[in-house]
């Protein structure tokens, strides 16, 4: 849904044609993939608005090397997809070993990521 969202979000607007009414500030996706994406980098780029919003969306994606639900490589290839959409303010990580769960050290690498990206330093 959150990789949904951001693509929404730099469209302007869902699916189905309805407007998109929320301006994201920061989208984080764990363990996911976004279904559908051929057609993304084509209809971002037939709108400088829509690239603009993309490239200015930071996206932070993290999965594990070991995740038997949503494959590792749905999530590199959902990295990719978004990248050469032009979603350029994207992070990828990878967590060695790890299933589709998270664990401790995710979890305080995305606290941070969030922090950073939305100017929330001294609040923790």
């Amino acid at each position: 849904m959150a990789l949904y969202s951001a693509t929404a979000c730099a469209l302007g607007r869902y699916g189905n044609g309805n407007p998109y009414p929320i301006n994201l500030r920061a989208v984080v996706g764990l363990s996911g993939w976004l279904p559908g994406s051929r057609g993304l980098r084509n209809k971002i780029q037939a709108s400088h608005e829509a690239a603009r919003r993309a490239t200015s969306l930071p996206i932070l994606l993290s999965h594990g090397t070991c995740d038997d639900v949503v494959p590792y490589k749905f999530g590199e290839k959902c990295a990719h997809s978004l990248n050469i959409a032009g979603f350029w303010n994207l992070t990828f990580k990878n967590y060695e070993g790890i299933g589709h769960y998270t664990v401790p050290k995710e979890m305080d690498e995305v606290c941070n990521w969030l922090t950073a990206r939305l100017g929330l330093e001294g609040s923790r």
